[in-house]
């Protein structure tokens, strides 16, 4: 469809987060158009062909964050008129540790309990302690990680916090929601199995296992997983790009793709609307931008006074991606794993922190911790009757290589990820599968690496493979995000508007910052 020359609301970008905001906005009677420099719309949300007839996310694959979030409450049926449907399992997430020892979590309370216990007599009993302590708290916690820091609403909430706890009572469940992974994890769980079910998790947030608050996120996952399992989009993430683009078409909006802005144009202290780079011009009332901050104010609406914000603006790990097509089903080793959709493989608690560490200090971790999906066990669509698709996920890949921790990988002098490099490192995972999984070289029809120099030629919001937009520490997160003196998603031009996942609430496929701006412009 072809943009309105005069729209409404210009969006730059095309992921979540733009898309959720045209979505609602386009709802809502405004006239929108989004631009994007790919060829494809959907930012970390496509869908390609591994071989015949078999799709797989090579970016982004679960939605757990969407369907228990607000964007999905404004928009979920209108997606479902447009064929999206979640796919889960009731074994979200589970965790096999180097022994073949595994433990696996449900959308079963009790089930856990008992699993836990059976792990460490006690630990069944504390988990249920500590997600219902989160419970008692989760309006709070969510609203506040969620919503608006700088509303009335937010404000109200606090204030009725205040009134029913009394401010100490308030100050105490703000500072204990700071408590670090590692904090939570030795002090509520004996069992060593027990921990390391949690320990990865952090790392989906963007944080590691010594980090504040990545305890917080352990129970906020768990809380979630618990709720809505770690569905799918069925017949992959496109389908969801497709269902809110239907959206935005259907209400007079457009998406045009291979459409890169240069320019944010101005008038004074105003945006005015958007140059592309072919020349053209588009006048709009408000233009949304969902870029990383360097895009945004280095380049588009490039602010000499953000040069110090600029530079002190840090990006966090790269990720690494590898994807399998296997002949048959994925033949565990250890029995009960068939049917978990994001099954971690580490060596526990510590094993977190070292990969994690190592990647920080440049180096290619020496036993990396891995996630690895089982989208055929939510969405057998994905993949021929007889064969089996594998996501895997590393979150701890350094974005510039310094060395190899293991001392075995020869590593480019100037530290890049070459495709030599990135094999290399791919065959160090796949030997990790191969201890556990019975048959499973000789089950190999296709193996896909991407490194994080691949990601960020997919996204280039994916600087050096971060996924996440920028680093998830507290100074840099909720208030703070993307600056310390951030308000709400207003930048340094009025009408202008900073989304996405460099902006509050941070990363994920929740939408949240593209659904917060779009109520704020009256959707």
């Amino acid at each position: 469809m072809t943009a309105p020359t005069s729209p409404d609301v210009a969006i730059i970008g095309s992921g979540i987060n733009a898309l959720t905001a045209a979505a609602m906005l386009a709802r809502s009677g405004k006239r929108v158009a989004v631009f994007e420099r790919e060829a494809i719309a959907g930012g970390c949300m496509r869908s390609e062909t591994l071989a015949e007839g078999v799709t797989y996310d090579p970016l982004a694959t679960t939605f757990v964050l969407w369907v228990t979030g607000g964007a999905h409450g404004a928009l979920g049926a209108d997606l479902a008129r447009h064929g999206v449907e979640f796919c889960a399992t009731d074994m979200p997430t589970g965790v096999l540790l180097p022994d073949g020892r595994a433990l696996t979590y449900t959308t079963d309370r009790a089930i856990n309990v008992a699993a836990f216990d059976a792990a460490h007599d006690g630990d069944g009993a504390q988990l249920a302690r500590d997600l219902d302590a989160f419970g008692a708290d989760a309006e709070l916690l969510f609203g506040l990680m969620g919503g608006d820091p700088w509303s009335k609403q937010t404000a109200k909430q606090l204030a009725k916090e205040t009134w029913k706890r009394k401010p100490r009572g308030l100050a105490t469940v703000m500072g204990g929601a700071l408590q670090p992974m590692r904090s939570w994890l030795e002090s509520a769980f004996e069992s060593d199995l027990s921990r390391a079910l949690w320990a990865p998790w952090c790392l989906h947030a963007g944080l590691g296992p010594e980090a504040a608050f990545s305890g917080q996120m352990g129970k906020v996952i768990g809380f979630a997983l618990e709720a809505a399992s770690a569905p799918v989009v069925k017949g992959g993430a496109v389908n969801m790009v497709r269902g809110l683009i239907a959206i935005i078409e259907e209400h007079g909006g457009s998406v045009r793709t291979s459409a890169e802005v240069a320019e944010i144009t101005r008038e004074g202290d105003r945006a005015t609307g958007l140059r592309l780079a072919s020349g053209e011009t588009i006048a709009a009332k408000t233009v949304l931008a969902s870029v990383t901050p360097q895009q945004l104010y280095g380049t588009l609406a490039a602010e000499p006074a953000r040069k110090d914000d600029l530079r002190k603006y840090r990006h966090g790990k790269g990720n690494f991606q590898l994807h399998y097509l296997l002949n048959g089903p994925v033949k565990w080793q250890t029995e009960g794993l068939e049917k978990v959709q994001l099954l971690h493989l580490t060596p526990g608690l510590d094993g977190v922190s070292k990969a994690g560490n190592e990647a920080e200090r440049g180096m290619l971790p020496e036993v990396p911790t891995i996630c690895v999906g089982q989208p055929c066990a939510a969405d057998p669509s994905r993949a021929p009757e007889g064969q089996s698709v594998l996501w895997l996920q590393m979150p701890e890949a350094p974005r510039h290589v310094k060395g190899d921790a293991a001392g075995q990988i020869d590593v480019p002098a100037d530290g890049a990820w070459t495709e030599t490099l990135r094999e290399a490192f791919a065959d160090r995972i796949e030997a990790i599968l191969a201890q556990h999984i019975d048959g499973f070289a000789e089950s190999i029809v296709t193996r896909r690496a991407i490194s994080p120099a691949d990601l960020e030629g997919y996204n280039m919001n994916l600087v050096g493979g971060d996924p996440y937009g920028g680093a998830c520490t507290l100074d840099q997160f909720f208030l703070w995000r993307p600056f310390a003196d951030s308000t709400r998603h207003g930048t340094d031009l009025k009408g202008l508007y900073h989304i996405g996942a460099s902006t509050h609430p941070g990363p994920g496929l929740s939408g949240g910052s593209g659904f917060l701006v779009a109520k704020e412009l009256g959707a």
